[in-house]
């Protein structure tokens, strides 16, 4: 919607039309920036939720565009560029920082050039206005701007469907805690998720039965710097083996909360332990692989709905309920 309104908005003539029908679309193609970050938060982010924070860029970035309008301040000017340029690099940290932990392969290798090459039009976009006010209003530049945008949306459909394909075999990160518990009673091999539905090959239930040594056995999560790498490493086999087994037998779309859903089971049996009642919470986060109290809190706070401290004295409050 909003690209659609930048090409309406920036098209030869629309400055002589009225005003109650030039608005709403001048508007909404102010918040083009603040609609990009949505986006790829949406398409990158497993976990992405929509929040308040969201919306304010886009309705400050209205407000500019309607102070502009009347207006024309050269702070009101600066302030949207630079909360444009902000929101667009928020845009691009989102898709590139989970590149390293994303274990969907098509998804994994689309995040650079859907950040890039879209950042980068609309960042030519952002300057044009200040070195060319009104340039692309000018019929020539608009049909080809116009062009160039049909094609982007057209080849992002594209490509967006390839990644999807692959990320609808997977089911919700809520799960991996689950999943964690179910592989450690499986008492041969490592079944793959029902709703991934890949057959395992036989090269593939080997490498599977040598991960789920690793992780119920010899418990490597809980090594807080465990990698990608360093776990292809020591089941000595390349890095996208380890993404291909991890994403399709085992449905999880990212690295971190595959091994965060083992650890947060580990934490919570030892939350529930009477025997373990005195040891600090900090102990059993970092024993379970977490590297500090923070992460493990929101962690843990997300996967059950409660604080550890929470989850404790529930658990230890229903033991003794049942013990009486």
């Amino acid at each position: 919607m909003t690209i659609a309104a930048y090409i309406v908005d920036s098209a030869p003539g629309v400055g002589a039309l009225a005003l109650p029908l030039r608005l709403p679309v001048h508007l909404i193609n102010a918040g083009m920036p603040a609609a990009f970050w949505i986006a790829m938060s949406a398409i990158f982010v497993d976990e992405f939720r929509l929040r308040w924070y969201h919306w304010l860029g886009g309705l400050a970035l209205m407000g500019f565009a309607l102070i502009d309008l009347f207006r024309h301040p050269m702070s009101v000017d600066v302030a949207r560029t630079c909360l444009s340029v902000s929101l667009l690099l928020l845009g691009i940290w989102n898709v590139l920082s989970g590149r390293a932990t994303d274990l969907v392969e098509n998804r994994r290798r689309l995040r650079v050039w859907y950040a890039m090459v879209t950042a980068l039009y609309a960042l030519l976009s952002i300057g044009s206005d200040w070195l060319w006010p009104g340039g692309l209003s000018a019929a020539s530049i608009s049909l080809a701007n116009a062009a160039s945008l049909t094609a982007l949306i057209f080849l992002f459909a594209v490509l967006g469907t390839l990644a999807s394909a692959e990320t609808s075999l997977v089911p919700a990160p809520a799960l991996a805690g689950t999943l964690a518990r179910e592989l450690a009673r499986q008492p041969a091999t490592i079944l793959p998720d029902p709703q991934s539905a890949v057959p395992a090959t036989e090269p593939d239930a080997a490498e599977l039965t040598a991960l789920r040594r690793l992780l119920d056995h010899d418990k490597v999560f809980r090594e807080p710097d465990l990698s990608i790498a360093t776990l292809s490493q020591k089941l000595d086999i390349p890095e996208y083996r380890l993404r291909h087994l991890i994403n399709r037998q085992l449905g999880h779309r990212n690295f971190s909360a595959f091994v965060n859903g083992y650890r947060l089971a580990e934490a919570e049996a030892a939350l529930s332990d009477p025997s373990q009642a005195a040891v600090p919470i900090l102990t059993i986060a970092l024993d379970a692989g977490f590297g500090s109290i923070g992460p493990f809190n929101r962690a843990f706070k997300a996967h059950t709905g409660l604080t550890p401290s929470e989850y404790r004295r529930a658990r230890a409050g229903g033991m003794t309920g049942a013990e009486t």
